[in-house]
């Protein structure tokens, strides 16, 4: 990449507004501002580090102070901006549905190792992050997404839509209704038990019905776990939180799942549970 070149005026913006971030408690003052003045601009952060204009008219630094003052809210940078990278493709997101976390990609990861031609569901799909990343890396996969949530499907379809995959969604709660054998079963469910604290970007903005389930967090995997196995579905593989493997793979065993395993994700987390017949 050239070597950035900052002018005077945008170098002083972003120092300023990295400031007022940093005073709010955001994690990642300096990147964030980089990035709300790019929208501003309507250009990428790349070219803003390298190519920035010499000064800011008035509705350019209007339009600035709007999407900042989100920020200082701690209103997430995926809603601020409307979307979010996921694998190799980018997403649009609302608060209708969960931001898809780097750490969600372990479960794409290991579906890319089903059999050809195999019929995959994502349960509880959001944004379709699983669902379309996966069909965009094995496109011989027929994918299903579904999901309890009008507004989290909407979004989903808009996504399939911008992207042009294929990728049927449904509104379902859980597998209620998903007529036909199916292959493998993929989920990011709830996971966080109730009264959990979290940051203020979760807590304030994202969709409460995606997060929480129940005293242990295992309220919904539960249920997903118990009905997969009254369907005999060969495959399934479920994100889980903290400290979340030991039981989540016991109740896999109790299922009818004979082989079990824990993933680790980049930070070393047990992340994704896989549960074979």
């Amino acid at each position: 990449m050239p070597e950035a070149r900052v002018t005077p005026a945008v170098r002083e913006l972003l120092r300023d507004a990295a400031a007022r971030l940093a005073e709010a408690g955001v994690e990642a003052p300096s990147l964030d501002a980089e990035l709300l003045l790019a929208r501003a601009l309507g250009l990428r952060r790349d070219r803003l580090l390298i190519d920035p204009p010499a000064e800011l008219g008035s509705e350019e630094r209007e339009r600035f102070a709007g999407l900042l003052e989100r920020r200082i809210e701690r209103e997430p940078v995926a809603y601020i901006l409307g979307e979010r990278h996921f694998r190799w493709i980018t997403l649009a997101v609302d608060r209708r549905v969960l931001i898809p976390r780097p750490e969600t990609e372990l479960l794409v990861e290991v579906a890319l190792a089903l059999p050809a031609g195999g019929r995959v569901v994502d349960v509880g799909t959001g944004s379709g992050a699983v669902a379309l990343a996966l069909k965009s890396e094995r496109p011989d996969l027929e994918v299903w997404g579904t999901d309890a949530s009008p507004g989290a499907l909407a979004v989903a379809r808009v996504n399939a839509c911008r992207l042009a995959l294929d990728v049927r969604f449904v509104e379902a709660d859980l597998l209620e209704g998903l007529g036909g054998p199916l292959d493998a079963v993929l989920a990011n469910l709830p996971y966080v038990a109730e009264g959990t604290a979290l940051e203020p970007e979760i807590s304030r903005y994202e969709p409460a019905q995606a997060l929480f389930a129940g005293a242990d967090g295992l309220e919904v995997i539960r249920r997903l776990v118990a009905a997969a196995g009254e369907r005999e579905i060969p495959y399934l593989a479920l994100e889980i939180g903290p400290g979340q493997a030991a039981a989540v793979a016991g109740l896999a065993r109790g299922a009818g799942f004979g082989r079990v395993e824990a993933h680790r994700d980049l930070a070393g987390h047990e992340r994704v549970v896989v549960a074979r017949r």
